[in-house]
């Protein structure tokens, strides 16, 4: 059996805790590994480290750093297949989506080769007799991520990557349900040219959260998962002076007006609401259709759709559509809130708890589900199911179908299918929500803009990766110097004006 420790000073360490998590083949459903689960004095070891080594790293000029960021691209354009390989394993997504999944994360990297801009600071000469005055911005010390098991490889890129670049180090703890590949991109990161000591993952659970929470060294935390563990995190960590951003749950709705392009709004919702599982923070999970004729429409293309879903292992090749949930637990919750849907009075046009793949009666497969006629007060539309499980709300106006969204507790994604440019606009300028795709139906922004929902879906005020990211990452210092010319005016007992 595969031990996975953590990777501290440049070595895969074994954990010392005597605690493991079982890591499993999701679609076999057999346990391949064993994970570590760190304790508070093995984090408060890799904090210790990551301490040490980080003055010297920030000392080096911005240029140099990016060019760690460089030669990282390069490593992960070689390690694609087997970065992907190791992905699929543990959490069970087909091979393109892994793929998909790792380059999301290198887009965010490749942008971080733009530091030595990014960290200019501001310079004002002449602000007074003899005064200049001119701003730095300066690396935190210590920074935290805390990251989910459905994108093992994006979401640690979207905080490592930046916080590194700025002058951090960095404590990873990823998810210990898919440990590896956090480990793989440590150890790619030091072939890169990254002084040890500056990336440590920890592998871990509550725990180790909170010992991140606690230490007064980490100077910042940024986390990715459910919305109670977001609003956890994001107050202890507040309350121990740390800058923390958390992003939570959400629940995103895909309005479908009646002009719409049914095809293309079919095509869309299958991939945004199915791939991956439907285990996406970014997955439309409601469609709201607007107005009887487009809702019947809608439901009678969408259900041979649906029905014809391919699922399988990551291994049955390109043409599956998508795999296992990540857990037991995971499916027999899915199934759970698809029966309460049933018994709440909402209809089921594909049901998919029946599932099962022959040689594969262990793994955690769940077939897809659509549901018509669900109503805002049913529990498949109050929590978030994380899984493949489409619910459709009715509409009878544009004006219904926006405050439906808006009146939602979570504000992470949404779209809009129309044809109208007017209609378009109103709804992206009015919408509460913190991303909005116009006939686009996972409007994730690419890595020069900023990731962020709105209300219950994230805590703190700056955003993942883009310009947010450096922000987040630095403190801004400004300095203001007089060097004398000659000139003695003496003493001055009040605050200084520009008279």
């Amino acid at each position: 059996m595969e031990q996975i420790g953590h990777f501290i000073n440049g070595e895969l360490v074994a954990g010392t805790s005597g605690r493991t998590a079982d890591v499993f083949n999701p679609a076999t459903g057999e346990v391949i590994a064993q994970v570590a689960l760190a304790d508070k004095s093995e984090m408060d070891a890799a904090v210790a480290v990551a301490a040490a080594a980080q003055p010297a790293w920030a000392a080096l000029n911005p240029q140099k750093r990016a060019r760690v960021m460089m030669k990282m691209v390069t490593l992960l354009h070689r390690d694609m297949d087997k970065l992907a390989e190791a992905l699929s394993r543990e959490h069970g997504k087909t091979l393109p989506d892994a793929a998909g999944d790792v380059i999301r994360g290198l887009e965010v990297v490749e942008y971080c080769i733009g530091a030595p801009e990014m960290l200019k600071g501001e310079y004002t000469d002449g602000a007074g007799p003899g005064i200049d005055m001119y701003s730095m911005k300066q690396a935190l010390g210590v920074c935290a991520g805390i990251t989910p098991f459905n994108f093992p490889a994006m979401i640690p890129m979207w905080m490592f990557a930046p916080a590194i670049v700025c002058g951090n180090a960095f404590i990873l703890k990823p998810s210990e349900r898919d440990p590896s590949v956090p480990m793989m991109l440590a150890a790619l990161m030091e072939e890169a040219g990254l002084p040890k000591g500056i990336m440590q993952v920890v592998n871990g659970d509550k725990e180790a959260v909170d010992a991140i929470i606690a230490d007064e060294t980490i100077q910042s935390i940024g986390f990715v998962g459910s919305t109670p563990i977001a609003q956890y995190i994001y107050a202890g960590g507040c309350a121990a002076g740390k800058r923390v951003q958390c992003f939570g749950g959400a629940k995103n709705h895909a309005i479908i007006m009646p002009d719409a392009d049914m095809d293309n709004v079919v095509d869309a919702l299958i991939g945004a609401s199915f791939g991956a599982a439907g285990e996406r923070c970014m997955a439309l999970s409601v469609a709201v259709p607007v107005g009887k004729d487009t809702a019947d429409r809608l439901i009678e293309a969408l259900i041979p759709r649906v029905e014809s879903l391919k699922i399988g292992p990551y291994t049955g090749g390109n043409d599956v559509d998508f795999g296992p949930v990540v857990t037991q637990m995971a499916k027999d919750k899915i199934n759970g809130l698809v029966q309460s849907g049933v018994d709440q009075g909402a209809e089921l046009a594909v049901d998919g708890r029946g599932f099962s793949l022959q040689g594969y009666e262990d793994g955690f497969f769940v077939g897809a589900s659509l549901f018509d006629n669900v109503t805002t007060d049913m529990d498949i539309y109050k929590q978030e199911i994380f899984g493949p499980v489409l619910c459709t709300v009715r509409a009878d106006t544009y004006a219904d179908a926006i405050k439906l969204t808006m009146d939602n507790e979570y504000g992470n994604g949404t779209a809009i299918f129309t044809r109208d440019g007017d209609t378009a606009r109103d709804f992206a300028n009015r919408i509460n929500v913190g991303m909005v795709g116009v006939n686009v139906p996972i409007p994730v922004p690419l890595a020069y803009h900023t990731f962020g929902g709105w209300k219950k879906s994230a805590f703190g005020d700056l955003n993942q990766h883009g310009p947010d990211a450096f922000k987040f990452y630095t403190r801004t210092k400004t300095v203001t110097s007089r060097w004398p010319s000659g000139a003695r005016e003496g003493a001055n007992f009040s605050i200084p004006t520009m008279d």
